[in-house]
């Protein structure tokens, strides 16, 4: 797996055609995403590429991840931050869970959500990008800013029962504050929302739709 470090500004420009797993990994931080990213592809054991986008403009991880979703090709498109610690074979044994189980989005191991959540995850592409329909080329709803695009997708891929876990499969959020810190306001109230509806009609389980609100 290889590492690259691009800014937000070649987003506009830059196409990625990747064989194998495509990571993106917004940041703020060049240093943390370097070490993140470079220890990732390291220890992947499956080819594929880390993407770390530096987002200058601070436009948010749910609008960086949709634009790269959007300016690239790959079978596999997953997400991740600059706080992931990644264990070792975390991509390999991912990708082995999802092609044995047949799933469509693979929550890994995040030290938190104890699989329930795709915080970081694996989603095949052929899946996602039929969710938005009205959204090009977007993996989450281009509605949220931070917080929540990560529930409503793993929702959805739960409703489709194609939804994975593989608890050796190890991408760890090591951020020292965040049981500490507040949700985005907006993002919650959008969330609940879109459950209201079943996130466009696509979601019927009363349990799922209760599940993150």
């Amino acid at each position: 797996m290889d590492f690259e470090l691009v800014d937000s500004s070649q987003l506009a420009t830059r196409r990625w055609e990747i064989d194998g797993a495509l990571m993106v990994l917004p940041c703020t931080d060049r240093a943390l995403a370097t070490r993140a990213g470079e220890l990732a592809a390291a220890r992947a054991s499956a080819k594929g590429k880390v993407l770390a986008v530096h987002d200058l403009s601070r436009q948010g991880f749910v609008a960086i991840a949709n634009q790269v979703f959007a300016a690239s090709r790959s079978p596999w498109f997953g997400y991740m931050a600059q706080d992931a610690l990644a264990g070792r074979d975390w991509l390999g044994l991912a990708m082995q869970a999802l092609h044995r189980q047949r799933g469509v989005l693979l929550g890994f191991n995040d030290g938190k959500w104890h699989g329930a959540l795709a915080s970081f995850g694996l989603a095949s592409r052929a899946w996602a990008a039929g969710n938005y329909t009205p959204e090009q080329g977007a993996l989450f709803h281009a509605g949220y800013a931070r917080h929540y695009a990560d529930a409503e997708l793993t929702v959805l891929a739960r409703q489709a029962k194609g939804y994975v876990y593989e608890p050796n499969s190890v991408l760890v959020e090591v951020d020292w504050g965040k049981d500490g810190a507040s949700v985005h306001p907006h993002d919650r109230v959008l969330y609940r929302q879109r459950a209201q509806d079943g996130f466009g009609g696509r979601v019927r389980d009363a349990g799922l739709l209760e599940m993150f609100g």
